[in-house]
């Protein structure tokens, strides 16, 4: 069975589809949108020592041509010179405009081939095939896409919408258990910033859906796809509400930054740790009930996720040097830094009135509590 998520943005309306196996029958998905029987397929070595085939093979059946760019993995592929040679290979391939470009892999490739589409002959086409449950969930759908800066994450990008996305859960399967937990965090970001009953669900299902439960995992994508795109249809640039979707990220970046986009913290663990972090200071400073920063914290550490500084190994620069760093986030204002916190679990909301002194001390003691 295939789930269909819709993402109704006009005339650049795409759909997700959600499902097991889809990977082998992707050519059934992509003949509708083609114009012609060849695609370019853009992925990264680990990604198609597992995938590819199984995708060249489906393309082959159903009489379409391909070619493919293997970069390296790793967030480091998310920069200048993997944009620049994506773009040339591109180029090299005599890529129309109404030509799709396909991103097989996880959030790193889906981001540099969706910028790579967005800027090529002012904007081709492309096709999300999401390999990792972070990438399934969140960054495969809604058309942000972007490389990574020195000075920080995701700060050079345009808005650049898809035109299918394909979620195979059985891809999940090759996924090590660290990065499937780092994805997870995303998942829980749904629930806490919007979905209290999907939080609730999280809890009892978390581990099934962990240890391979293809129903769960199917209805756990379902759900953020569907809260994701419902953000995007209402506020497709980020200029209002989606900003709830960063959640955790504004923490998550910086100390993502602070690890140099090294394997010491990996995107999704710093999502989860934000989420802590951002519940803790809402707790602080009275926003919301004293218990919730333990119970988000419970859960998290229940499926065997970072939550705390002192999960990540390795130094970590001083609490003033970390807000520095947060305040290259994109929803900087004005100087003013802006963070989403909490009410409640499913009540989340943006804001500037927050002392500065409160995030300080808050990471200062973190820091501390490292030893």
């Amino acid at each position: 069975m295939t789930d269909k998520v819709r993402v109704e943005l006009g005339t650049r309306a795409y759909d997700i589809f959600i499902g097991h196996g889809l990977l082998g029958q992707c050519s059934d998905f992509l003949i509708p949108i083609l114009n012609r029987s060849k695609v370019a397929i853009i992925t990264e070595e680990t990604v198609a020592a597992f995938h590819l085939e199984t995708l060249r093979n489906s393309l082959s059946r159903a009489g379409i041509a391909c070619d493919v760019l293997k970069l390296p993995a790793g967030e480091a592929t998310k920069s200048w010179p993997y944009l620049t040679q994506s773009v040339d290979w591109l180029l090299d391939q005599n890529i129309e405009r109404q030509d799709v470009v396909i991103a097989l892999g996880g959030g790193v490739i889906g981001d540099l081939v969706g910028f790579t589409a967005a800027i090529l002959r002012r904007g081709i086409r492309f096709v999300q095939i999401p390999t990792s449950l972070l990438a399934q969930v969140d960054s495969s759908v809604g058309g942000k896409t972007g490389i990574n800066a020195r000075q920080g994450k995701n700060l050079i990008g345009a808005f650049h919408q898809p035109s299918l996305v394909l979620a195979d859960v059985s891809l999940l399967e090759t996924m090590s258990k660290r990065n499937f937990l780092a994805g997870y965090g995303e998942v829980v970001k749904y629930g806490l910033l919007g979905n209290a009953s999907f939080f609730d669900w999280l809890e009892k299902n978390g581990p099934a859906l962990a240890h391979g439960d293809v129903e769960k995992q199917t209805e756990a994508v379902r759900v953020s796809c569907q809260m994701k795109a419902d953000f995007v249809v209402h506020d497709e640039t980020e200029q209002g509400d989606r900003a709830l979707l960063n959640l955790g990220h504004t923490f998550g970046h910086a100390l993502e930054a602070a690890t140099g986009y090294s394997d010491r913290l990996v995107h999704g663990e710093g999502v989860a740790i934000g989420c802590a972090l951002a519940f803790e200071l809402s707790a602080r400073i009275g926003l919301c009930p004293q218990e919730l920063p333990s119970r988000v914290r419970a859960h998290l550490r229940m499926m065997g996720m970072k939550v705390d500084l002192s999960d990540i190994a390795g130094s970590l620069p001083s609490a003033e040097d970390l807000i520095k760093l947060m305040m290259q986030d994109k929803k900087v204002v004005d100087g003013q830094l802006r963070l989403v916190l909490a009410r409640d679990i499913g009540d989340v909301f943006v804001t500037a009135d927050v002392d500065s002194y409160s995030v300080l001390n808050l990471l200062s003691e973190s820091l501390r509590l490292r030893g």
